[in-house]
């Protein structure tokens, strides 16, 4: 059972599958029983989609979805292009696969921070140092490189760019769920109503 979470179903013991792994599943088997705890089902239960996860699984999906566009390796010839498999922040360039092997082999290259591929790298890089933004200033709530606390941040509150970046995607996340569980709330007090 693979892919992507669609048309989440439940079976009668609770345990919720997509419905099209759940019948493949099902499919040239005597009997019918739960994927996950065994319990066996007398006959074919019926399945009705659970819209609200449904929706959830919407909203993962979209948050999460791999539409980024496609970045291209900085060094190769104009005429042949490869994708780009990560953009140094020291050097401000983006690698292919090819390009990149010096970064992974030779010492003083391995030094260098290397992230996720970006087209706007400058956007990545402190204006006033032209360092990598490796922090996250939570006083002024902005984006310094770490040559920024030697000044003006000398006594913010600082936390690594990742640590912070992980938990506003995780704030986002839990502020859309909630949104969305508010929403289905006014809908089902409407239709009491």
């Amino acid at each position: 059972m693979a892919g992507e979470f669609t048309d989440p179903v439940s079976t009668p013991c609770g345990h919720t599958f997509c419905k099209s792994c759940l019948n493949q599943f099902w499919d040239n088997k005597q009997d019918c029983h739960c994927p996950l705890c065994k319990e066996t089902f007398s006959k074919r239960p019926n399945l009705k989609i659970n819209t609200a996860l449904r929706q959830v699984a919407q909203l993962f999906k979209e948050k999460f979805s791999l539409r980024k566009t496609e970045v291209l390796c900085d060094i190769c010839d104009d005429d042949r292009k490869m994708k780009a498999l990560k953009s140094c922040l020291v050097c401000q360039t983006s690698y292919c696969e090819t390009h990149l092997e010096p970064h992974q082999r030779v010492l003083n290259l391995k030094k260098h921070k290397l992230m996720d591929p970006v087209e706007n790298i400058k956007d990545y890089i402190c204006p006033k140092h032209e360092r990598p933004l490796e922090l996250f200033c939570r006083d002024d709530q902005i984006y310094i490189c770490a040559f920024c606390t030697d000044g003006d941040h000398k006594t913010h509150n600082t936390v690594p760019l990742e640590e912070e970046s992980k938990e506003k995607k995780l704030m986002k996340i839990q502020k859309d769920v909630q949104h969305m569980i508010q929403n289905r709330m006014e809908k089902f007090e409407d239709m009491k109503l």
